[in-house]
């Protein structure tokens, strides 16, 4: 466990701390209220994505082209930012789909009644049922809008409130046992592959603490987007 105080930054005022919060938190909270009040549905997850995408968009106008710097170093470079991004976005999303095929994997590691990729199952995702263009809002809202949502909430907000109450001013780089797992934790209870979403946390988490929130970012805009082609080509719409 790292000793040291967390508090590397500046410090903020309460109502400075609150304008953080409420602008990091905002993209991840629309999604799940609008996610547990509505139906699930094609339209419904069109509904979620613009309301998540506007709350995004004002994170970022107001906040995030100063928060969100490329790396954590001042000597991380573009190209090596960009490379363990990419690199980290393939390695989950192989570790997202292929266990799941194995037996024993979704014996113990898949939450609830999921049918098996191996399944034809209809979805309400699927072109023929909704159409492309709500397919597409789909692929869109899960790559584009809910990824960098949750980095910005989970990695970026919750590890380091999860370290200090003034999480604006604890430093990104700086690495806490406790608080790394509980935001581990929390990430994976989210999901139902509840090892992949293990292995999927840890991992977006080294990236963000190493590389920065962009290159996090990065990462799980990749894997989401690489898995939601996979579900298309492949119609294993278990994994949507």
């Amino acid at each position: 466990m790292n000793t040291q105080s967390p508090i590397h930054g500046r410090r903020k005022t309460m109502s400075q701390i609150r304008r953080e919060t409420c602008l990091a938190a905002a993209p991840y909270i629309a999604w799940m209220i609008f996610l547990f009040a509505l139906p699930e549905g094609a339209l419904s997850y069109a509904l979620r994505t613009v309301v998540a995408a506007v709350a995004l968009c004002a994170w970022l106008f107001l906040r995030g082209g100063r928060d969100a710097g490329l790396g954590n170093s001042p000597r991380t470079s573009l190209s090596s930012a960009v490379f363990w991004g990419i690199f980290a976005g393939v390695a989950v999303t192989v570790l997202w789909i292929f266990p799941e095929y194995l037996e024993f994997y979704r014996k113990w590691c898949v939450l609830g009644d999921v049918p098996s990729p191996l399944e034809a199952k209809p979805s309400p995702y699927a072109p023929e049922n909704c159409g492309w263009p709500l397919t597409i809002l789909r692929l869109f809202g899960s790559a584009f809008i809910i990824a960098p949502a949750e980095e910005i909430f989970f990695r970026h907000f919750l590890y380091r409130r999860l370290q200090h109450e003034d999480w604006v001013a604890v430093d990104s780089r700086r690495f806490d046992w406790p608080a790394f797992l509980w935001m581990v934790g929390l990430f994976a209870l989210e999901h139902n592959r509840i090892v992949a979403a293990v292995m999927a946390g840890a991992v977006y988490g080294l990236v963000y603490i190493r590389w920065g929130l962009l290159p996090a970012i990065l990462a799980h805009v990749l894997t989401n987007l690489l898995l939601a082609l996979y579900v298309i080509e492949t119609g294993a719409w278990t994994f949507w």
